[in-house]
Order: structure tokens, then sequence, then C-alpha cells
């Protein structure tokens, strides 16, 4: 019998990140306090008590199955992997460090289209109103 939304799983082992390029790197809590990320964070964003390459691990995130997350204790170093985060790689808020695009964007060759200059956040064209719920966009 079944219940009413239940998942089955299939028999086999399932595989997370396979063919993801993986970054290992030592982690210490400075802090006082554990700190617990998880596994869709943007990992150079996390708590500053965390010392690591953050520049390293810029765009990255736990290589670990999703919905979980690492706790780190105080003092205590700790071996991770990371991944590249994929999707559109646009990270918004957090700690206020990524803020939006992870990479660079694209410089349009000479001629093309997209070849003029952006408006920066908060610029508005004439007659056009600012955005009512107070973000820069």
């Amino acid at each position: 019998m079944t219940v009413p939304g239940e998942i089955i799983a299939g028999d086999g082992d399932i595989t997370i990140n396979a063919g993801r390029p993986v970054l290992s790197l030592t982690v210490r809590n400075t802090g006082d306090r554990p700190v617990q990320v998880g596994s869709h964070y943007h990992f150079a964003e996390s708590n500053a008590a965390l010392d690591f390459d953050r520049e390293a691990a810029w765009g990255h995130r736990l290589a670990v199955p999703a919905g979980t997350s690492v706790r780190f204790e105080p003092g205590l170093p700790r071996d991770i992997d990371l991944v590249p985060l994929a999707g559109n790689r646009i990270v918004p808020g957090l700690r206020g460090l990524a803020g939006g695009p992870l990479d660079p964007a694209a410089e349009p060759a000479p001629g093309e289209a997209g070849d003029t200059q952006a408006e920066a956040p908060g610029d508005t064209q004439a007659g056009e109103e600012p955005p009512s719920n107070g973000s820069p966009r």
C-alpha cells in the first residue's frame, strides 16, 4: 500500500555532482559558536568567523546533498569539497558580497547588439517612476 504523496526511490545509488569540478578547502571556525552552512549557500559569503580562501570559493557551494548542511565547530579545522554554483549564477542578498551575477558580464564585440552603456541601478528614464518597493533596480 502506498501513502498519498509518498516518494518511492528506485534501486541503486544516486551520484550527486557527477562530472562537476570539485574544489577542496580546509575551513576553520575562528568564532566561539558553531556555524552551520546549507547545501546551496554561496560559500564565499558564509559566516565571517570561518577562515578559508574566500577568493577560491567564489561562485561555489558545498558538495553535499540538497537540503543538508555542514557544521563547523569552534577552533576545529574541517576539510570540505565545493562545486560551482550552476544555473544563471545570480546570488541575491546573503551577506551582500555578490549581490547579483557571480561572473563579470561578457563585453559584446563592437557593433554587436548591446553595444550601449548600461544604466546604473536606480537610474530612471524621463517620465519613468522608480520601483515602489525600494529596490534600486
